[in-house]
Parts: structure tokens; sequence; C-alpha cells
């Protein structure tokens, strides 16, 4: 759905009709599927949380919130004015600032507004090591 999304957008987002942002740069592939899989491994759902599951220490992300057509680098922007509040939690809630590279993060930001791949996330996602950490942060 989100590449459809941002392959709609085209010249009113800065988006050339070949896929290219500008010359040199290219709009990542997004993967929702892949997306709701690093959500749940890499911690964001410890914190986050999706129609329900996952944590309510930062703003819930579900698809149904979120503005759409969404820039997927407005929605990184947003996370890099958050990035102080959200490594200090990292850190607390996960021991060490969780790492993404940039393909991670366009299919977690996929994930973020894919209403459908949505609707399929549930605490079985979870891995136990991060099922875990999210019950430590309960208990204290």
């Amino acid at each position: 759905m989100f590449g459809l999304v941002t392959a709609s957008l085209g010249q009113e987002s800065g988006m050339m009709d070949d896929g290219m942002v500008s010359p040199g740069l290219m709009n990542p592939q997004m993967n929702p599927i892949r997306g709701k899989q690093l959500f749940a491994s890499k911690g964001c759902v410890v914190c986050h949380s999706i129609n329900g599951v996952g944590g309510e220490d930062a703003p819930a992300l579900d698809a149904s919130a979120m503005p759409l057509p969404m820039n997927p680098f407005e929605f990184a922007a947003r996370m890099w004015r958050g990035a102080e509040a959200m490594v200090a939690m990292q850190r607390d809630e996960l021991g060490a600032p969780i790492e993404l590279d940039g393909s991670e993060l366009a299919d977690i930001i996929a994930f973020v507004h894919d209403a459908d791949v949505q609707a399929e996330f549930s605490e079985e996602d979870i891995p136990e090591r991060i099922e875990d950490l999210m019950h430590e942060s309960d208990d204290e």
C-alpha cells in the first residue's frame, strides 16, 4: 500500500517519474511485512504500540492515525526531532539505542502506514527477549 502512496505523489512531493527523488537519490523499497517483524524484533514495540499491542511510553503508531499520504522523509524528520528523548528511553528500556539502517527504517515506516499489515500484528509477533524487556519495565 505505502509504495503505491509514494508512487502516486509524483511531482508534488519532489519525486521524478522514474522513482528518483532527484539526480543521485532513489526512493527506497519499503516492505511493511518486514517492517512488522523489525518493529517487534528491534524493540520499537517496547515503547510504541500498534492497535493496542505494545508499550505506552511513546505515541501509538496506528496506521489509522497517520496522515496520508506521508512523505517517508517527513516521518524520519519527526523521529529526528524526538531523537534525544527516544535514545534516552531506549537506553533505559532496552539497555542501548536501537540501530537501524536505511532499509530497515524504510520498512518500519511502511509498516506504520499499512493498516492491513498492522491488522495482523499481535503479541505473538514479539520475540521472547523483547517481551521480557516489556515485562521488566512494567515491574518498575
